[in-house]
C-alpha cells in the first residue's frame, strides 16, 4: 500500500467568474512507499500513481528538482525503494477548454525567456471561466506570446503559477517555460517569494501592526465567498502579516503581507477582524461601516466609491528568485489612480476635521 496525500490547488472556481484572489496554482502530493515495492523508475511510479498526469509532467517536475526523495531531489530516472518519502510539487495541469488569443493591451513591467511580469489594471480576469472566456489576461498573454510553445497549444492555464481577483490591481509573474513553470510554482509552494499590497480598510486599527491566522474555506452561507474558520475545524491554513501605513480617521491604509496564499484571503481576513475592504461588496466593505450618521458624510462615503468602484486593494509588490539564473528579483507597482484619489480625499477630509475641531 501506498500512503498519498494530494493537496489540490486553491481554485474554487465555482465561486463567480471574478473569483481569484491570490490563489497559487499547483499541486502537491507525497507519498510513502510500501516495503514490498519493487525498485522501478521513480516518473513511472508517479504516473502510475497520481490520477490523470503524464510521464512528461512528472519528467518535468524533476527537471525543476521539485521531486524530493527523503528530502532531497531526484532525476526522474531514480529507482523507487521500500519506505522512500516523496513529494512532489508540479504547475497546475491546463483545462482542455481552447482559448483564442486576442490583441489586448498589457503593461509589461519585465521580460525575458523564461518569463513575463504584468502589472494588472483592475476589471482584468486573469484566467477565463464561466462565460469570461474572452478579455482575460490569459487571452492577451496567448496573443503577446503566440511564438511561445507553452503558449501556442489554446489551453486555458498557460504560465500561471498565482493569480489575483478581477478587481484587485497589481503585479503578476507568468512562465513562459514548462521548467520555469514548475520552479516558480515551487517556490510559491515553499513560501519563499515575497508578496506585499495595499489595502483601504474600513477602521481604526487597535494596533500599528498584527497578524491575521484562520483556516479559510467556502463560506457555509453564501457559496460564492469565502470565510474563516478560526478554530481550524474547515478551510485551509492562512496567515496575513499586516503594519498600518496612515491613518485617516474612519478608515486606515494598510501593508498586508501574505505568508499563505488563499482565495480571497486578505478580504476574508479583513473581514473576520471587523475591518472589510474599502468598497468590497462581497465582504461588507460596500457601505459606511464606520463614521457618522450625517447625510454629508455619508454622501462623502459614496463619492469615494465612486472613485474607486472596487474593493481597494492593490498587488504592490512582488519578489522571487529567477528561475535560471537565480537572482533575486524585485517587481514594484505604483497605487492606481482609482485608489490615490480615494487615499487623497480621505486626507483632506481628516485634515478637514481636524481644523473645525480647533
Amino acid at each position: 500500500m501506498i500512503d498519498s496525500k494530494e493537496l489540490s490547488p486553491d481554485l474554487d472556481d465555482e465561486l463567480d467568474d471574478t473569483s481569484e484572489e491570490q490563489s497559487e496554482l499547483y499541486e502537491h502530493f507525497r507519498f510513502e512507499v510500501d516495503k514490498g515495492q519493487a525498485m522501478l523508475r521513480i516518473d513511472k511510479f508517479l504516473t502510475s500513481k497520481i490520477h490523470q498526469v503524464s510521464r512528461n509532467r512528472i519528467q518535468a517536475a524533476a527537471d525543476a528538482e521539485n521531486i524530493l526523495v527523503n528530502g532531497k531531489p531526484v532525476k526522474s530516472s531514480y529507482k523507487v525503494k521500500p519506505f522512500d518519502a516523496i513529494s512532489i510539487v508540479m504547475a497546475y495541469p491546463p483545462r482542455d477548454t481552447e482559448i483564442k488569443p486576442e490583441n489586448i493591451p498589457l503593461k509589461i513591467l519585465y521580460e525575458d525567456n523564461d518569463l513575463i511580469v504584468i502589472d494588472k489594471e483592475a476589471g482584468m480576469v486573469v484566467h477565463p471561466a464561466h462565460g469570461n472566456f474572452s478579455g482575460t489576461l490569459v487571452n492577451a498573454l496567448m496573443y503577446h506570446l503566440r511564438d511561445i510553445p507553452l503558449f501556442s497549444s489554446g489551453e486555458v492555464r498557460p504560465g500561471l503559477v498565482h493569480r489575483i481577483d478581477k478587481n484587485t490591481s497589481g503585479i503578476l509573474v507568468i512562465a513562459k517555460s514548462e521548467i520555469a513553470m514548475n520552479r516558480l510554482a515551487k517556490q510559491f509552494f515553499d513560501r519563499t517569494s515575497s508578496r506585499r499590497y495595499i489595502a483601504l480598510v474600513w477602521g481604526n486599527m487597535e494596533a500599528d501592526e498584527g497578524t491575521i491566522t484562520g483556516h479559510i474555506g467556502r463560506c457555509i452561507r453564501d457559496r460564492k465567498k469565502m470565510q474563516v474558520f478560526p478554530d481550524g475545524e474547515q478551510g485551509k491554513h492562512a496567515i496575513t502579516h499586516w503594519k498600518v501605513i496612515e491613518r485617516l480617521g474612519y478608515v486606515n491604509l494598510i501593508e498586508c503581507k501574505l505568508e499563505t496564499g488563499r482565495t480571497h484571503q486578505i478580504r476574508a481576513h479583513f473581514e473576520h477582524i471587523k475591518h472589510p475592504l474599502f468598497n468590497d461588496d462581497k465582504y461588507g466593505g460596500n457601505e459606511v461601516v464606520k463614521g457618522t450618521q450625517f447625510n454629508k458624510y455619508k454622501q462623502f462615503v459614496d463619492n469615494c466609491f465612486t472613485l474607486c468602484p472596487r474593493h481597494a486593494l492593490h498587488a504592490k509588490s512582488l519578489g522571487f528568485t529567477h528561475p535560471t539564473t537565480g537572482k533575486w528579483l524585485e517587481f514594484d507597482s505604483e497605487l492606481p489612480q482609482d485608489m490615490q484619489k480615494v487615499i487623497d480625499k480621505w486626507r483632506n477630509y481628516v485634515t478637514g476635521r481636524e481644523i473645525e475641531d480647533e
